[in-house]
């Protein structure tokens, strides 16, 4: 099975800054399906952390565990543009550690019925 240049990135940051990291994320050329560019999905939820000495949390104290209204934005990355997209993302969010999560994806024309299959 050939791989695919693609990976899927997700990426965990407030709500209050969606829109600016999404749209870092198309700027830097993430999110590209087709001919359609800026693609992404975001869903929210909450996240949970606790600042331990030595941290300078965006949000919180150190020693209390936070709670904050966060989204995630999922999309798609030719790998030769991941280093570029990572970098934006870094200048866009405002965490300090940003929770980000980036895996292979399998070739989607592997799976497609041809007419043999039919």
């Amino acid at each position: 099975m050939k791989p695919t240049e693609k990976v899927k990135i997700q990426v965990y940051c407030p709500k209050s800054h969606a829109d600016e990291v999404r749209l870092a994320i198309g700027d830097a050329g993430g999110g590209i399906i087709g001919n359609y560019t800026y693609c992404a999905f975001i869903s929210q939820g909450k996240g949970y952390f606790l600042p331990q000495t030595g941290a300078d949390p965006y949000l919180g104290e150190i020693g209390r565990i936070e709670e904050v209204e966060e989204v995630k934005i999922e999309f798609v990355c030719e790998k030769n543009k991941v280093k570029e997209v990572v970098k934006a993302i870094e200048k866009a969010h405002p965490y300090e550690e940003i929770p980000m999560d980036i895996f292979p994806l399998c070739n989607l024309d592997e799976f497609k019925l041809n007419e043999q299959d039919s």
